[in-house]
C-alpha cells in the first residue's frame, strides 16, 4: 500500500439485523466491526444462541489494511456456497476490520447451489447497507522516553504538529505514547530522533 493513501473503510458500529426469504428458508444478516480474530467466535455463538432453530450460521471477516487477512465459512453448507459470497460482498463494498454472518433457518426446500450463493449474497450486500460505513486513518503510535527538562520542547511538538497523545507518565523519567497518522510518521520520527535527550520508538 501506499503510505500517501493510508485512509480505509469499515463500520462505525454494528448494523441492524436485516433479513432476506427464499422458498421460506430465511436468512438473517449482520455485519460488525472487528479489530481482531479473538472477536469473531463470540460473536458467531451469540447468533446460533439467539437462532437456536438456525440451521448454518455461515460468515466471512477481514482484518488489516496494507496485508489483509481473511477467512470464509461455509458452517455445513455446500462447499463455497456461503462465506465466499458472503467475502465477495466485503471486497465489493471495500471494507475491512470487519464480520458479516449470516443465520440461515431452513424452510424445507432445498435451493440448490446456486440458489443459497444468491441468497447468502444477497443477505451479505443486504446487511452492508444496512450498516454505517466510515472512512478512518491508519495510525502509527511511538513511545517517547526523555528526563523532565525535555518536557517543554515535547510538549511544544506535540501541540504545533496535532499529535494525538495518548497516554503519559510523568516522573523524573518521563515517558508518553503518540498517535500519529501513518503518512506522517517517518516524518515524525525523523523529527524526535533528532531531538537531543529524547528517544523514540514504535510501539504496537
Amino acid at each position: 500500500m501506499d503510505i500517501s493513501s493510508d485512509t480505509y473503510r469499515t463500520l462505525a458500529k454494528p448494523s441492524k439485523q436485516v433479513l432476506y426469504k427464499d422458498k421460506k428458508s430465511k436468512f438473517f444478516g449482520y455485519a460488525f466491526p472487528i479489530n481482531k480474530e479473538d472477536e469473531v467466535k463470540p460473536i458467531i455463538e451469540s447468533l446460533r444462541n439467539k437462532h437456536s432453530s438456525a440451521n448454518h450460521v455461515c460468515y466471512a471477516w477481514q482484518l488489516g489494511v496494507v496485508d489483509p487477512s481473511y477467512r470464509a465459512n461455509d458452517d455445513g453448507e455446500p462447499n463455497n456456497s456461503a462465506g465466499m459470497p458472503i467475502y465477495g460482498q466485503i471486497q465489493s463494498y471495500e471494507v475491512t476490520q470487519v464480520l458479516i454472518a449470516v443465520a440461515r433457518v431452513f424452510g424445507g426446500t432445498k435451493l440448490g447451489v446456486g440458489g443459497l450463493i444468491s441468497a447468502y449474497k444477497a443477505t451479505a450486500q443486504m446487511a452492508l447497507d444496512a450498516a454505517v460505513i466510515v472512512k478512518k486513518t491508519l495510525q502509527q503510535r511511538f513511545r517517547l522516553s526523555f528526563a523532565y527538562p525535555e518536557m517543554d520542547i515535547v510538549m511544544r511538538t506535540i501541540k504545533q504538529r496535532q499529535l494525538n497523545l495518548v497516554s503519559q507518565k510523568m516522573e523524573l523519567d518521563c515517558e508518553m505514547i503518540i498517535s500519529v497518522r501513518l503518512k506522517d510518521s517517518e516524518e515524525v520520527y525523523g523529527y524526535f530522533k533528532g531531538v537531543q535527550g529524547v528517544k523514540i520508538e514504535e510501539v504496537d
